[in-house]
């Protein structure tokens, strides 16, 4: 679900680097990577990018895309996260990352938000 925009199509690009804002306007990171399942065609997850200072310290978090919306106005995206939650997200640092294609890493992140796995979802 976007908010704010009507486009329906965006760069990656675009969004790498905007600020991820819970549903109260607070900020809690900052969009890192966009991941994609090449084998489904599939957007996956968006690693955000918090805590830290100028990028120094910061905690990466898989966040599954189906749990984030789109601001364009405020070139944010937007999910349903206090950041006493994110805090106790299961999360990796830069010289560590998951294997995205683990469905057992996967379904425990899903867990976490609240998310179905995409990969049990029928494209829309």
């Amino acid at each position: 679900m976007a908010v704010g925009i009507n486009r329906q199509t965006l760069s990656a690009g675009t969004l790498v680097g905007d600020d991820v804002n819970n549903f109260a306007g607070e900020k809690v990171g900052t969009v890192k990577e966009i991941m994609l399942d090449v084998d489904r065609g599939r957007i996956s997850y968006v690693v955000v990018s918090s805590g830290g200072f100028l990028g120094i310290g910061d905690r990466l978090f898989a966040v599954p895309w189906g749990a984030m919306q789109v601001d364009g106005e405020n070139h944010a995206l937007l999910f349903d996260v206090t950041k006493d939650r994110l805090e106790d997200a299961p999360g990796f640092d830069q010289d560590n990352w998951p294997d995205f294609a683990d469905q057992t890493w996967g379904a425990s992140v899903h867990e976490f938000y609240g998310t179905r796995p995409y990969w049990e979802t029928d494209l829309p």
